[in-house]
């Protein structure tokens, strides 16, 4: 995920001058929609990542299984409907708790790069 929030930011330094130029909206709800795509792709990628160790360890038998709780831990939804082997709660727990961390950090990163590009664009329309 570090990886990827650098990259995230390499990647507003250098649409920053496109970003802040005028017209501001589509340009602010085009990055909104980005973001947005790119928290969804890195939170499925955490899901599968914790799908695939689970089935790997035979905490689930099927696939399916694994990814259906990955998905329910990761979210912190905890239906608990499906539940690991005795062995591997523990696990099960650590994957809610990256879950609900990863949720934090990417909140926090979209809104912060949400207020710095329009911190810029209301500064660039101010008469100098």
């Amino acid at each position: 995920m570090a990886i990827s929030a650098l990259l995230l930011e390499v990647g507003f330094r250098r649409a920053h001058p496109w970003l802040i130029a005028g017209p501001q909206r589509l340009k602010l709800v085009l990055m909104l929609i980005g973001v947005g795509l790119w928290v969804l792709a890195l939170v499925t990628i955490g899901v599968w990542v914790w799908a695939l160790v689970l089935h790997a360890l035979g905490a689930f038998a099927r696939l399916e299984e694994a990814v259906y709780f990955a998905i329910v831990a990761f979210s912190t939804l905890g239906l608990g409907d499906i539940v690991p082997v005795h062995g591997w709660r523990i696990l099960a727990a650590m994957a809610a708790v990256n879950g609900f961390l990863s949720f934090g950090l990417l909140t926090a990163l979209l809104v912060e790069a949400l207020r710095q590009v329009r911190l810029a664009q209301l500064e660039n329309r101010r008469p100098r």
